[in-house]
């Protein structure tokens, strides 16, 4: 195997879109779109920003739905949105969701505003516990986590510091890769 370890195909710190706590949904998207044009060790761009505090320690993350959740606040009146998409809930069903909570009333324009009023503090997701992996930890451990607990991502730590973030996308692209030489 060409890559044995989780730190061979996480992405390092240095290089992942970051922001800190106190920073606006303004401010985190203006570093995702930065970080996009100086990544450039994998084709994959990054969909989401880890969320440092005033020491430099990434305390949580923050996702592309997580800013358009954000962006309409009235979703919080609908719980744990995560588990809703499990139901296969109809077209209709959203629709008079939509239109019964005026979600998504105001004009696009209005992000703008929105966008520098929000802190990323208040939006942010702080990882738990089976979100962390060992930069030492095999990569079959990673792809074991990722899998049970339906991640996009794990935070690589090292010396219990965090080192990095190996995305769901990275791990995939490696594996297919390893497929597409067996040459079956």
């Amino acid at each position: 195997m060409k890559k044995e370890k989780v730190k061979d195909l996480m992405v390092p710190l240095a290089e992942y879109a970051t922001v800190s706590q106190g920073a606006t949904l303004y401010d985190a998207v203006m570093a995702l779109e930065a970080a996009r044009g100086q990544f450039t060790q994998s084709p994959y761009h990054h969909r989401a920003m880890l969320v440092l505090d005033d020491q430099g320690r990434v305390i949580g993350k923050i996702s592309q739905l997580d800013v358009l959740r954000a962006l309409e606040p009235r979703y919080k009146f609908f719980g744990e949105i995560k588990d809703m998409g499990r139901y296969g809930l109809s077209r209709e069903f959203l629709q008079s969701m939509m239109k019964n909570y005026d979600l998504w009333e105001e004009p696009l324009d209005q992000v703008c505003r929105k966008g520098n009023e929000i802190l990323v503090k208040d939006v942010m997701y702080t990882p738990l516990e089976g979100e962390y992996v060992d930069s030492e930890a095999p990569i079959q451990e990673a792809i074991h986590q990722i899998v049970l607990g339906h991640h996009q991502s794990l935070l690589v730590t090292h010396a219990g510091q965090v080192a990095g973030i190996l995305r769901l996308t990275d791990l995939f692209h490696e594996v297919s890769e390893r497929m597409k030489a067996c040459k079956v």
